[in-house]
């Protein structure tokens, strides 16, 4: 999208917004195996989950926690950005899958949540798609329901993953970003269609 200066919506150019988006469609094939890592973003703990998908199939790669201790907020914040970063460069997945922020009654907690998931953010290749999921769409396709508790979620991804142990919730529910995605994505596969990442 052409670059608007600063101050003037007048400079928006929706023409362009709408090329830039339609570039931005993932073009999906029946049967093509991809790598995706989920993401639960927090300003202390941020859970990853990272599974291959084809088609029906799905393979667990990695999941974990990224424990930040630090005091400072913007120690907290780069942290996350490094440790993002060398996660991409690890296990270089094609396509990301991100929890939508929600609405907090408390504001100080929803900025530093922005913030976080803003230095997840900023970590992704610029090339590398990024989608978003509503924490209840989540639970809606791991466990069929909306309103499913974390236990709940964390069972079905250990069934679904066929995992030994159990996920700590954080991972958990990262990996289970990460499915939810790999069902949206075989359904639009399906379909003939495809879809766009969120704006970055």
């Amino acid at each position: 999208m052409r670059k608007a200066r600063a101050g003037s919506w007048r400079a928006y150019d929706p023409d362009a917004a709408r090329a830039t988006a339609a570039a931005d469609v993932v073009r999906l094939r029946i049967g093509e195996r991809v790598r995706v890592l989920g993401l639960d973003p927090g300003s202390r703990r941020t859970g990853y989950g990272i599974v291959d998908a084809c088609g029906p199939d799905l393979l667990h790669v990695a999941h974990g926690c990224i424990d930040v201790k630090a005091a400072e907020f913007a120690t907290r914040l780069r942290c996350i950005h490094a440790a993002l970063s060398q996660l991409f460069a690890t296990y270089q997945p094609v396509e990301m899958a991100i929890e939508r922020v929600f609405v907090s009654r408390n504001v100080d907690s929803a900025l530093k949540l922005g913030q976080a998931r803003g230095a997840a953010l900023a970590a992704v290749p610029e090339s590398l798609p990024v989608h978003q999921y509503a924490p209840r769409a989540v639970k809606l396709a791991i466990v069929g329901a909306g309103s499913a508790d974390k236990a709940q979620v964390q069972h079905m991804v250990m069934s679904l993953l066929q995992l030994r142990a159990q996920p700590g919730a954080d991972a958990a529910d990262a990996l289970a970003i990460a499915i939810c995605h790999a069902s949206h994505r075989r359904l639009a596969a399906l379909s003939g269609t495809g879809f766009a990442g969120v704006a970055r």
